[in-house]
């Protein structure tokens, strides 16, 4: 089991963005995490990666406390924003930072991105805040997939992609190992529904759908 919970509660101001929620995500599960804005989507993935203490309920991921073990958990997780973090490190620094604290040879990321037409190795001496949005995503979309997790978790992963870019992406996603589970937070169903096998509706903090495909 990747994710258990269990009425799960959060508020914000005394309103309940989570309400309640109860969810089970095996290995293999390719979840679409749908619903409009404010229906509680990013804030139930916030809680998957431990960076909420609950209201009310029990959050088990990999049979852990996300909070009170989130080393432990993250180390399992590769999460891509919807908006990439504004780090002033440089490439060259990133890279050094990733292969060290996650364990990824930094060779691998280097074949993902070029796999995205992305030349890591003649942007080295840039700061990652100042690439474009597209070189930003891909470049964190490479180490996410590099990082081999059980669990990949992507908010609007394409959303700073040019159209070849989201196709390039898609087919990296296709050959990942089936046994591997992901999370797409997405408005755009129709892009990824040949890489889903769940959809997952949410409003007002509940689930109102969660079907099989």
């Amino acid at each position: 089991m990747i994710v258990e919970a269990h009425a799960v509660a959060k508020k914000f101001m005394n309103e309940f963005v989570l309400d309640h929620i109860d969810l089970s995500l095996h290995d293999g599960d390719k979840i679409a995490l749908m619903g409009p804005n404010g229906a509680g989507k990013t804030t139930l993935v916030r809680a998957i990666l431990g960076l909420y203490k609950l209201d009310g309920g029990e959050m088990r991921v990999f049979g852990k406390d996300p909070v009170k073990s989130r080393v432990e958990v993250l180390e399992k997780i590769s999460f891509i924003p919807q908006l990439p973090p504004p780090i002033k490190l440089t490439i060259e620094e990133l890279l050094n930072y990733v292969s060290k604290s996650s364990n990824i040879s930094q060779e691998s990321i280097f074949l993902e991105a070029e796999r995205m037409e992305l030349n890591l190795k003649a942007n080295l001496t840039k700061p990652f805040f100042k690439l474009s949005g597209g070189m930003k995503q891909k470049l964190l979309i490479a180490i996410a997939l590099s990082k081999k997790s059980r669990l990949l978790i992507f908010d609007e992963p394409t959303a700073n992609l040019d159209p070849k870019g989201r196709e390039q992406f898609y087919q990296l996603l296709r050959e990942i190992d089936e046994a591997c589970s992901t999370i797409y937070i997405t408005h755009r169903l129709d892009e990824i529904s040949t890489l889903v096998n769940r959809t997952i509706y949410m409003e007002l903090g509940k689930i109102v759908e969660d079907e099989r495909m």
